[in-house]
């Protein structure tokens, strides 16, 4: 076989391989889209869920997971960057650093089951709070926070490192150089794993069955006061999220409606997850342009 023929060959075997992939990601978007959104209207975006009644909506989960979202990249963000910054500029190569790495990549691959079990134990029952917006929130972050340390990392060694030495020997200190040449620079893969990572903490269920319970008390959407049993920002109140509730509808679900429920909700939680993602690519190009002109 010569080259021409095995490179024809080869291309030929990867083009394939995408066509599968796209026809199987295709067809699935295309089989929950389909099956989902006949079920999607204002009314079952904005009224509450119910577990005996048909007609119920899902507008108290939809809520609870992107607040639980918002929370869990509240804490999430700033210890994966500081992480990744220790990680690529500040720790030595050594059998500390690789103990650290080691423990991250382990944490990395651990099922969400067993965060979830451990949420348990520490954010549930050892602190007293029983189920909670923030029990599940630090749970995620635990299943998240090893992702955008290595993405923050390799983010930043991906920096040119001229960029860093040329700040340098213009007399800027190291701190300055990572806030203000480095970080600009890898901005836009750091931003790429948050998404990744917000994208993870929106469809998770496992984690939260746990953590954040399955259910969600009666809520009054004119409270907003945090401390309040009845606000939808309490965060030390049961939540279920559209993932859990998902699961929750298949397997408890008594409505003579669950499979319109249950498809209804699926298209919101892929839509959902979609137009996140495309907001904030589009959100994170315009900072870096901005970034980009002002320097």
């Amino acid at each position: 076989m010569n080259s021409k023929t095995a490179d024809r060959l080869a291309t030929g075997v990867f083009i394939a391989i995408a066509i599968i992939i796209i026809s199987i990601l295709v067809g699935l978007f295309s089989f929950i889209l389909v099956n989902g959104l006949k079920s999607v209207s204002f009314h079952f975006l904005t009224t509450p869920s119910s577990n005996v009644l048909a007609g119920g909506g899902i507008r108290d989960q939809l809520f609870n997971s992107f607040y639980v979202l918002f929370i869990t990249m509240l804490i999430t963000v700033p210890l994966g960057l500081g992480g990744g910054i220790y990680m690529a500029e500040y720790a030595k190569p050594g059998k500390v650093t690789d103990i650290i790495r080691s423990c991250i990549e382990v944490l990395a691959s651990l099922p969400s089951i067993v965060i979830g079990m451990f949420g348990l134990l520490m954010f549930v029952n050892s602190t007293g709070w029983g189920y909670t917006i923030l029990g599940g929130a630090l749970a995620l972050t635990v299943f998240n926070l090893p992702v955008l340390v290595r993405v923050s990392e390799d983010a930043i060694r991906t920096v040119p490192r001229d960029l860093k030495e040329a700040s340098l020997a213009l007399g800027i200190t190291h701190w300055h150089t990572i806030k203000t040449v480095i970080l600009p620079s890898a901005f836009p893969s750091i931003l790429t794993g948050a998404i990744l990572a917000a994208g993870r903490v929106f469809g998770e269920a496992a984690a939260l069955l746990f953590t954040a319970g399955l259910s969600t008390p009666r809520l009054d959407y004119a409270d907003w006061n945090p401390f309040s049993a009845q606000s939808p920002l309490n965060i030390f109140r049961p939540a279920e999220t559209l993932a859990v509730h998902i699961w929750s509808v298949n397997t408890q679900g008594l409505i003579p409606d669950v499979e319109e429920v249950s498809n209804g909700s699926a298209a919101v939680l892929v839509l959902s997850v979609l137009l996140f993602n495309l907001l904030a690519r589009w959100i994170g190009s315009l900072i870096h342009k901005k970034i980009t002109a002002t320097k």
